[in-house]
């Protein structure tokens, strides 16, 4: 029986799901890909409260109950989607059921995890049904880590041969008129991560070997922990975040894979497509810094870090973090998130820089060359994370054909050769190449 349900939002009454179904229902149309949804949860009522908040028309829009606890129900909304998006977090704790009832309905998944350990083990564990069902699942399509995949290829495509590329740092700097504050469900998923670290490294040891990562040059040194970069104005530290992590998996699958994944249609106009995509993107050595304008900004960061490696690590340190976050993030974090105000007033740019090599034949020598791109958007947790899952789904809906038939990848791998990036900069988050030099 066909799908009745273009995409089905799963967990659209939390925080974030409630700015999902709002970016969704502007291109519910019988002209869009999206032609129909419904919307999934535990309590009909909130669903309805949540539409009633998410369009002033109140469009009629099927409501289905599920649960994670419930795995029939989930099944029963899975075997009546084409796609459904998750918005229910922390995603180690509820989520991988459903990701189980998608596979298994063989209908494609998507959802906005920030945490390695649930996407790695996800791919683990459902790798090979998900290919025999035809199932496509697909995390982390938020800001975790939409904006890291894209933005690092888009920094790759720069370097045109001779040139290559041989390390990018990317600097996430997050900037606000009424002071930056996020929702809750992000500071407890840091925390279960730190408590969980040791669940993450079993799973590396025993998970199927990646490709080792073959980069032009020498190894960067790792550099000072507070770093002044004065190109761009930031004083910036390292971040723990998932990012790196996803981007490795990504460039990982395209050493063995150095087309790209096929998709399901044998269209050979695609095929060349992708391929001549992929030829320009060359793997380099990749990490994350957040930064700040001031000292006192990045020492505020690396508190609140320590205060959840330290505290994470023990039941009662762990009980005072999920309770008290206003104070021991700092005022970074509050349980009922962000103020309208405060969302509309925030916004971030990631920076990009590259360093690499004029000429392949030089290599051997110190990167010579600096290409600098930036991406920006709007407030990254609920503007920027509906904005890239939505247009995530779209991709999925029209492109479908030419994406893997099934199988569980980071993002990059799968929407890389796609227009997403496109769809995107329509939607207010822009590609820029900030300057291109000999260092």
């Amino acid at each position: 029986m066909a799908p009745l349900y273009d995409i089905v939002i799963f967990g659209a009454s939390g925080f974030t799901g409630k700015h999902v179904l709002k970016e969704a229902l502007k291109f519910l149309s019988p002209n869009s890909p999206l032609t129909s949804l419904a919307l999934a949860g535990r309590s009909s009522s909130k669903l309805t409260e949540t539409l009633k908040w998410a369009s002033k028309t109140h469009p009629t829009i099927p409501i289905l109950v599920a649960d994670t606890s419930d795995p029939p129900s989930l099944r029963r909304m899975a075997s009546q989607a084409k796609l459904v998006l998750n918005c229910v977090g922390p995603f180690r704790l509820h989520s991988e059921p459903v990701v189980d009832a998608c596979v298994e309905a063989g209908c494609d998944y998507l959802d906005i995890c920030g945490e390695p350990e649930f996407m790695e083990r996800m791919e683990a564990v459902y790798y090979e049904r998900a290919v025999e069902m035809g199932s496509l699942v697909v995390s982390a399509c938020g800001f975790d880590s939409l904006p890291a995949e894209l933005g690092l290829m888009f920094n790759l495509k720069q370097w045109v041969s001779p040139k290559v590329p041989n390390r990018v740092q990317a600097y996430v700097s997050l900037e606000s008129g009424k002071g930056l504050v996020a929702n809750f469900a992000t500071f407890e998923s840091a925390v279960l991560g730190t408590s969980n670290a040791d669940k993450l490294a079993k799973l590396r040891r025993s998970a199927r070997r990646r490709a080792r990562l073959s980069i032009p040059g020498y190894a960067p040194p790792k550099g000072p922990l507070i770093e002044h970069q004065k190109k761009l104005g930031l004083w910036a530290v390292k971040l723990p975040s998932a990012d790196a992590t996803v981007v490795r998996r990504s460039l990982s699958i395209l050493t063995n894979n150095p087309s790209g994944l096929q998709g399901v249609s044998e269209d050979p106009t695609h095929a060349v497509t992708r391929a001549a995509f992929w030829s320009n993107i060359k793997p380099a050595h990749f990490v994350v810094k957040i930064g700040t304008k001031n000292l006192a900004g990045i020492l505020r960061y690396i508190a609140v870090g320590l205060s959840i490696g330290l505290l994470g690590r023990f039941s009662l340190g762990k009980w005072l973090l999920l309770n008290f976050p206003w104070i021991f993030s700092l005022g970074l974090f509050k349980k009922n998130g962000p103020t309208d105000e405060e969302i509309a007033s925030a916004s971030f740019k990631m920076w990009f820089l590259g360093h690499g090599f004029s000429d392949a034949s030089h290599v051997s020598d110190k990167p010579n060359t600096e290409i600098i791109t930036r991406v920006m958007g709007p407030e990254i947790g609920y503007v920027t994370t509906p904005i890239i899952l939505v247009q995530c789904a779209l991709t999925v809906l029209k492109h479908r054909g030419d994406l893997p038939k099934g199988g569980v990848f980071p993002p990059g791998i799968v929407f890389g050769p796609t227009d997403l990036q496109d769809r995107l900069q329509e939607n207010g988050i822009s590609f820029d190449v900030v300057s291109k030099s000999y260092i």
